[in-house]
């Protein structure tokens, strides 16, 4: 399917279910009949061309789906088809955008993060249910089934078709950013798996953002989740080495870096002063863009960087932050400060490889190989990122052989 038509369905899909959605009330049923009209138009408008009116074209075809369902479901009455049949051959289709009322739906609080994910990916990012169920490694079926549930879920709450009132608003808010957050982190980083990255994930996310960030220009927190994105996918060319070896921050070569990525993220960044309170997303996005505004790893303003994750740490009490703040705060003031910060956590984070790949890596920093080495070899164990495992096993087998190798 060319990309042209792929981007074309992927914009419109949430559109056309919000159409329905209003029109006939039942999510569950609707969201599936829009995914069988997708799939209809993926399978004809390459060799038939785009029609003259697409969404309507989806529209159309969706809504009969549904009407099909109904039927076959329902056995109704003759007549009560008819009137049906009549109904689904619009021919005018609103020109309103239903996609943030729902993307709002899909990212219910009443839903888990996972559950919120998948059905976000599904009913606004157009994603098929296989295409979701390889981006997180599991079978198809036990994806079907956790986007069943999220359907349900938002059927049982009896959520009504709207916006959400003023007082719901920031809730919901934050919850659709944290999807989006989470979609991305888990495309940029992998957690599980082979790869180092799945650009499937962390692209729609940011065109999801994009969407987002149109129809609410003037939200900070919006501007500044976007701007963030932004900001660390520029880096993604440079994140492995030929072999597919993910390649860490400070050895990364930064002419490979997006430099017109970063120029828009600094530009949203700036952008968003003045709009709002500061969130936790501005402030990654500051962090990350001082990191991408150093030309070598060495010219880092680390000391900025350190202040920066102060502030998100006392904003967020996330103890991944306090991990983060402990590296800055190695790299401004010696290992020992950071050595200090990781005490802080080791209750909330025990058995978390990324705290023993941090403690490993700032007792490196501190001339204490042998006790790097443990921590290196534990978080390579903890990891389920195969990517990972390998880098961390690689540190910990450069540090036993300098320790084997006697002072000449």
């Amino acid at each position: 399917m060319p990309s042209s038509v792929e981007d074309l369905l992927r914009t419109l899909a949430p559109q056309v279910l919000g159409t329905l959605v209003r029109k006939y009330g039942d999510f569950d049923a609707a969201e599936d009949a829009v995914q069988e009209s997708l799939l209809a138009a993926a399978q004809h408008w390459p060799q038939t061309g785009v029609p003259a009116e697409p969404r309507g074209w989806l529209v159309q075809t969706a809504t009969r789906r549904l009407i099909d369902q109904w039927r076959s479901e329902q056995s109704r009455r003759t007549r009560e088809s008819l009137a049906l049949r009549q109904e689904a051959t619009p021919k005018n289709v609103s020109g309103q955008d239903d996609t943030l009322i729902v993307l709002f739906m899909c990212c219910h609080p009443a839903l888990t993060p996972p559950s919120a994910i998948a059905l976000t990916l599904r009913a606004v990012g157009g994603l098929t249910t296989a295409e979701i169920a390889s981006a997180f490694l599991v079978d198809e079926p036990t994806m079907a089934q956790r986007i069943s549930r999220a359907k349900q879920g938002i059927k049982a709450s009896g959520v009504p078709f709207q916006m959400p009132t003023n007082e719901e608003r920031a809730a919901r808010v934050r919850m659709v950013l944290h999807v989006l957050y989470l979609i991305f982190n888990e495309g940029y980083a992998s957690s599980t798996g082979s790869e180092v990255h799945r650009t499937e994930l962390s692209g729609e996310a940011i065109r999801l953002a994009r969407m987002v960030h149109r129809l609410l220009p003037n939200d900070s927190e919006v501007t500044g989740l976007l701007a963030l994105m932004l900001l660390i996918d520029a880096r993604r060319p440079a994140r492995t080495d030929a072999a597919g070896e993910l390649v860490p921050l400070p050895e990364q070569d930064r002419t490979l870096w997006d430099q017109q990525t970063i120029a828009e993220g600094v530009a949203l960044l700036n952008g968003a002063v003045g709009q709002g309170s500061v969130g936790e997303y501005q402030l990654q996005a500051a962090i990350a863009a001082v990191h991408d505004q150093a030309r070598q790893a060495e010219d880092t303003d680390w000391p900025q960087i350190l202040v920066l994750y102060g502030l998100l740490d006392q904003m967020t009490g996330n103890p991944i932050v306090t991990l983060n703040r402990a590296v800055a705060a190695a790299m401004a003031e010696g290992p020992a400060a950071g050595l200090a910060l990781l005490e802080t956590v080791d209750e909330r984070l025990a058995g978390h490889y990324r705290l023993d790949a941090v403690r490993a890596h700032l007792l490196e920093m501190s001339g204490d190989t042998n006790a790097a080495l443990t921590h290196y070899r534990a978080a390579a164990r903890r990891t389920t990122s195969l990517p990972e495992q390998r880098y961390l096993a690689t540190r910990a087998a450069r540090l036993n052989l300098q320790a084997d190798t006697p002072e000449q």
